[in-house]
Order: C-alpha cells, then structure tokens, then sequence
C-alpha cells in the first residue's frame, strides 16, 4: 500500500533540500499583471523553485491582499518581493548589479526555452508580461534575451503564472544538471 506524505513530512523534507545555487540568482519582474490570482501563482512558484525575488510594476498588485493570499496560500510571506514606480530604474539597477534581463516573449528573435543555456547568463530577472498582450513594447528594448516556450497546439499562449511555472522548473532543471 502507498501512503501519502503528511503536510509536515513534505515541509521537513522541502526545508532539508537546498537548491542549487544559480536559482538563487533568479528574480521575476510582473509587470503589468492584472489578475491578483495569477500574482499569487508566481509567489507560490517562486517559493517552491527558492526564487530570490518578485519584482512588481506598473499596475501589478501588491500583497498583501486577500486575492493574492488565496492563491499564494502564504508564499508571499516567505519570498522577498518589492513594488517598482519607475521599471526604467529598476532594469538600470538590475543592469547595474550585473543581471541579464530576459523576457519571456514571442519576438522574431526569441530562443526557445529547451536551447536556452541558463548558466551562461549568471543573475538573471525573468520579465514576466500582461496576460493579453505580453510584454509592453516601450519596456522591450530594455530586455537583454526574449526566450519563447514552444507550443504545439492551437492556441498561441499559456497563463502568465503557469509560464511562470514552466521557466522556472526549465531553468531549475538547467541549473540542476
């Protein structure tokens, strides 16, 4: 018979794991992100891969709000986030600190998540864009790298938390190996 994991055995067995280094170099910028819910989803992802930091901009919400709390069941707690008024200072800081910028967006220049080579970046900020359409185009030319997730079906996107969920387990998977 198989038996379950009690919710205390699952967090001793989280908290006694470290994640490998290099995704603790990894922050997520939202930018424009309307959906509470979906905020939630990327703090709870972002806990569960041991992301550094959620970055919030233009008119993303901000914990602590209910909607968020729902969906992040807590995790906005446990992951450093910060409120940015201007992203312009925000990427010159990110740029500053030695971070490359990548958006995770359809471009003509995009590179598929399976061919990116994560550990040649070093820090790196995931550019996460409005659930409709993308990324802002002024905030483009500020994006150092585009990274698309190949699709094979009929529609064209995924819901921004779960590429959120998607990049960070590939990049995970790349800093793992």
């Amino acid at each position: 018979m198989i038996k379950k994991l009690s919710t205390r055995q699952i967090l001793k067995e989280n908290l006694s794991r470290n994640a490998p280094a290099s995704i603790k170099d990894v922050k997520i910028l939202l930018h424009n992100i309307r959906s509470m819910h979906n905020v939630g989803a990327v703090f709870r992802s972002a806990d569960a891969f041991g992301i550094s930091e959620v970055l919030l901009t233009g008119y993303t919400p901000t914990p602590p709000r209910p909607e968020i709390s729902k969906t992040a069941i807590g995790a906005e707690e446990f992951v450093e986030w910060s409120y940015w008024k201007n992203d312009k200072e925000l990427v010159d800081s990110l740029k500053d600190d030695n971070y490359t910028i990548i958006g995770i967006e359809q471009t003509e220049n995009s590179i598929l998540l399976p061919e990116v080579d994560a550990q040649s970046y070093g820090k790196v900020c995931l550019v996460m864009g409005n659930e409709v359409t993308g990324i802002d185009d002024a905030f483009l030319p500020s994006i150092d790298e585009f990274v698309a997730i190949p699709q094979y079906g009929h529609k064209h996107s995924l819901n921004v938390s779960v590429a959120a969920g998607v990049v960070l387990y590939a990049f995970l998977e790349k800093f793992w190996g």
